[in-house]
């Protein structure tokens, strides 16, 4: 940790180059005699990256960055303030710490924090920032969280894991791949605490993990700007009712959000329709929980079929997702465009036998444009092209 990279003529090269190549920066000489070129290409890609995921960081001032890996594995602070919401209480322990931006966000609701990591020059600029930041009530440890929590003799209100989905090189989905294995300390993680928070792989199968993981009480599917990122797993040793499922989409004109529990869903019957005024396509975090019938059902809108997950209406509803405007929906052939004339769309396909790529090759269609094209099998069998334009 190279505190140099915080001196005036540092920083200030750094805000001069933010959009400066990388690799350029490594190559050349360091214009600091104190800091080498592998330390300043750190610095600036780790500032290029918070200027998204981290704004907070960002912004501040005395931010010391890690190595790439550090900050591609972290929270974004956006999720990071959702996950602190979950929370309350005096003490929280985080297991896996990493660059400390969940433990920021939870610092923020529980009166101590416990941060514990096993990589040293980590830590070391993480209790840095905690300091820039103005956060004064964690307390870091270096070293294995399961050898802390063993350590320990008090008891915390939550315990926060976020572990390691990598093997070596190759990134893992499935529980028992994790480092530290969840699955093998769920009871010993009980002895200390009556709530868990897990963070999961956004691909994970829902109902493998609670399956697995025996104490769900909540999950929570997470997507930023429509992409899933994270599945949340709230676990709590003696409770036994029908699991929750919350679905939110972060980052849109207004944060969607959607809850549901499984015996919800399977209640649920949905009405099929052809394409009416309006086409409804349900945000990724929904898509990725499965609420496919209450989602219709709730919003009083129609599916086209039951394996597209594409709805409709005549007139328009507050759909938590994409809403467009139908120009025309007609039948799918070898020759529908040759009327339509149709050379620049957006085009995506849901339970249809073509995929995009084949599409723009076959009917010489460009990406990009404000017209959107649906290719879609409808409940009746018939395939059809859904022209629209977004709301």
């Amino acid at each position: 940790m190279n505190k140099k990279l915080l001196k005036t003529g540092a920083e200030v090269f750094i805000a001069n180059n933010l959009n400066t190549d990388i690799m350029s920066v490594l190559l050349k000489k360091s214009p600091f005699p104190e800091i080498s070129p592998q330390e300043l290409a750190q610095q600036l890609q780790g500032k290029q990256i918070a200027q998204k995921k981290l704004p907070s960081w960002f912004k501040s001032p005395g931010i010391l960055y890690p190595k790439k890996i550090h900050l591609e594995q972290s929270s974004s602070e956006a999720t990071a303030l959702y996950k602190s919401h979950l929370v309350s209480g005096k003490s929280l322990l985080d297991m896996t710490g990493g660059f400390g931006v969940d433990t920021t966000s939870f610092s923020a609701k529980i009166g101590t924090v416990f941060y514990c990591e096993t990589n040293e020059e980590l830590t070391r600029i993480t209790s840095h920032n905690f300091e820039q930041l103005g956060v004064q009530n964690v307390s870091c440890y270096v070293g294995d969280g399961v050898d802390f929590l063993r350590s320990q003799k008090s008891t915390f209100d939550w315990i926060y894991l976020d572990p390691s989905r990598r093997s070596g090189s190759k990134k893992v989905i499935n529980l028992d791949a994790y480092e530290p294995n969840i699955l093998n300390l769920l009871e010993e993680l009980f002895n200390s605490t009556t709530h868990i928070l897990l963070k999961t792989s956004p691909l994970l199968d829902i109902l493998a993990g609670i399956e697995q993981l025996r104490f769900v009480s909540e999950i929570h599917v997470v997507a930023l700007h429509n992409e899933v990122k994270e599945l949340l797993w709230i676990l709590k040793k003696d409770d036994f009712k029908e699991v929750s499922i919350t679905t939110i989409n972060i980052g849109v004109s207004k944060d969607q959000k959607f809850k549901f529990t499984l015996a919800d869903e399977s209640a649920s019957n949905a009405l099929y329709s052809e394409p009416k005024t309006y086409l409804y396509e349900p945000n990724a975090a929904i898509l990725k929980a499965g609420a496919f019938n209450l989602v219709g059902v709730n919003y009083g809108v129609k599916k086209l079929s039951r394996h597209s997950h594409l709805y409709t209406s005549k007139e328009r509803v507050d759909f938590p997702g994409r809403i467009f405007q139908i120009i025309e929906a007609t039948h799918f052939s070898n020759s529908w465009n040759k009327d339509k004339a149709v050379i620049k769309a957006n085009i995506t396909t849901r339970n249809f036998p073509l995929k995009v790529k084949e599409i723009r090759k076959r009917f010489k269609i460009k990406e990009g444009g404000e017209e959107y094209l649906f290719f879609t099998t409808l409940e009746s069998g018939e395939k059809q092209v859904i022209r629209c334009i977004k709301c």
